[in-house]
Order: C-alpha cells, then structure tokens, then sequence
C-alpha cells in the first residue's frame, strides 16, 4: 500500500519546546523550502500556528510551486471568527488553483482565554462543529452570490453585500480537515471532516485501538465511510546516520513528547498505556517551568511507543510497516541535516509512495 507524503514548513525546534524561544525566517528561505520541497517530490506541505502564522507561508508557497498540497497544520480556529478564517481560506484557494488544505483545530482553554483573549464558553467538540458549518455557509455564499444562512447558538451569518464578497472561484471545493489528538475530536472529525489531523502524541497503538474508532463511529453517524476521510499521521521521528546520532536524535524527542504530554488534554494517551503518573509529573513539572527537567521523565519504553526510531536507511520501511492500514498520508518532519542531504530524502519520500 502507498501512503501520500507531506511535509512540514517552519516548524518549531526543539530549542522553542526547551522553553529557550522560537528563530525568525526570511521570505526568501520560506520561497526556497517550499520549492526545494516540491522538487523532492512531498505530495503536501502544512505551515503550523507555532509562534507564526500559518497562513502567510501558504501564501509564499502556492506563488512558487505548482503541484503539492498547501494546508495549515493547524491554524487555531477560536480566536479567529468564521469570516475571517473563510476570507484567508478562500484566497489561498485560488492563490494556489485549488491546492489549498484549511486545518483546523481548537488548541486548549488556557491557551486560548490566556494568549489569544478568547473566551471559552463550553466544551470545544459543539462550537468547532458550529464553526466548520459557518465557514462553509460562507464558502458556498463567496461562490453563489445568495448568502446561505447560518444560524447557531455560538456562530452566525446572515449579512453580506457584494463589496465584500470576493466572489467565485475555480475550485470552491475547499477540504475542512480537523485536528483530532483527542477522541472526541476524532469522532467529529469522522462526521463532518474531509480529513482528520493526527497529533504526534497519538501512539500507533492509541490511533489504531481508540481514535480510528472514533473516526468510523462519526463517520457512521453521518452516513458515510472511514474510507470517506483522510486520516494524516505525524509521528515523532528519531533518526540519524548510525547508532550513535539516532542516541543524540532521542534528546531532542523526549523534549517534545514531554511538553506535549504536559498538557492535561492529552492525558487519555497516557491513561490509555498505564502512564498517568508520567502524565502528572509533567504537568507539575510545566507549571513550574521545568521544561529542562521534563524530559528525564520519558524512559526509553515510553519513547519506543511514540517515535519511529531508526537510521536513515531503515526509516522509509519502518514508517512504512508501522503506517499501513493506519494513516492515509504520512507527515515527515525531518531533522535539519537528513534535510541538507536532498537525495537520501528523495530517495525516502519514493519508497514511501
């Protein structure tokens, strides 16, 4: 079985979940990535809302490549309003011939109320519902002229005129994905998702056993089938040369598996493989700001579970066997210096394919 391969632009770096801050890019450096990721043969790029906007890539990326997929992994729905996020979805979607991929996901209450000043009124899973009808509503305004109404207990549209409608486009098709670390989320993304975005977090063994289930008891629900949604998986990768640097490679995952499990939303995983003690620990441990100390917290069993572990040769085969019959498409993001070496991940993206 193949699986689609896509990438990632402008993702955090270990340092950014050490707690030491993020790096700033160029415009040039985002043009070349997005070429250089084309050119390898990626079948998708995704931007993430991690100290950028993920939009404003996307932007950059569908001037300069003709072929891949261009989507946000995620863009933060809440503190934008539906007609917001429909206005940059539209234009990116015409921008790019109809390459575009809107990610959504909800990102957690504190987060939300505390960095983006954005009120948390109920549980996420009926609101984001709401939300992903209301920009389609809108959607099918832009291309139609004739508003199609919206009207819900947290959203609602109900007013355009022709100065703000951008009007028709070629491809008014625009592909809603939804971001589903949790089972909840799984589940809606199942039910009205074009696709569901898995959180690196999710072990294969979580993904396979609680939120694929999740995904087929909402597609079910809406009358339709698991194979109706793509399902992107985006493993933690530990990866090196030889023995010796993949030891080093794992430094840096206890890092980020650490300050994912930190948060409280994505205990279930924890739960789910008798780790929530860990899970505690480390929500102890980020409340204080011990992000130095939260990796020692991750044994090498726990890591074994949430990484693909292997050296360059290995890791297309491995991916490969561990991916099959779980994920549709596979999102490698890559250490800088397997990125350097343009033919060896040539080379993986074919074999993965």
């Amino acid at each position: 079985m193949s699986l689609n391969v896509i990438t990632v632009m402008m993702s955090p770096k270990t340092d950014q979940y050490a707690g030491k801050g993020g790096a700033t890019t160029a415009i040039a450096d985002i043009v070349a990535d997005a070429k250089a990721m084309e050119d390898l043969g990626f079948d998708g790029i995704m931007a993430p809302e991690a100290g950028h906007d993920p939009y404003l890539p996307l932007v950059l990326a569908a001037e300069h490549t003709q072929r891949v997929t261009l989507g946000t992994n995620v863009a933060v729905a809440f503190p934008r309003s539906p007609m917001v996020t429909a206005q940059v979805a539209w234009d990116l979607q015409n921008f790019s011939n109809g390459r575009h991929i809107l990610g959504l996901g909800t990102q957690v209450k504190a987060h939300n109320e505390r960095r983006y000043s954005t009120p948390w009124p109920c549980p996420p899973v009926p609101r984001l519902r709401e939300y992903v009808q209301c920009v389609r509503a809108i959607f099918e305004t832009f291309q139609t002229g004739k508003i199609t109404k919206f009207e819900g207990e947290h959203y609602q549209f109900n007013m355009i005129n022709d100065v703000f409608n951008p009007g028709p486009i070629a491809h008014p098709q625009v592909p809603v994905f939804l971001a589903a670390a949790t089972p909840t989320m799984a589940k809606l993304g199942g039910e009205i998702g074009d696709g569901v975005l898995l959180h690196p977090i999710d072990t294969f063994k979580f993904t396979k056993e609680v939120i694929l289930k999740k995904v087929e008891e909402g597609a079910a629900k809406a009358g339709r089938k698991r194979e109706d949604i793509e399902i992107v998986g985006s493993p933690f990768l530990v990866t090196g040369s030889n023995e010796e640097e993949i030891e080093k490679a794992k430094a840096g995952a206890r890092q980020r598996v650490a300050f994912y499990g930190s948060t409280p939303t994505y205990q279930p995983v924890f739960r789910f493989h008798g780790w929530e003690e860990v899970g505690q620990k480390l929500h102890a441990y980020s409340r204080e700001r011990k992000w130095a100390e939260m990796p020692g917290l991750i044994s090498d069993e726990l890591l074994n579970q949430f990484a693909v572990i292997a050296t360059y040769d290995e890791l297309a085969n491995k991916l490969k066997k561990l991916s099959t019959g779980v994920f549709d498409t596979v999102l490698l993001d890559l250490p800088a210096k397997l990125r350097q070496d343009q033919e060896r991940v040539r080379d993986i993206v074919k074999e993965l394919r």
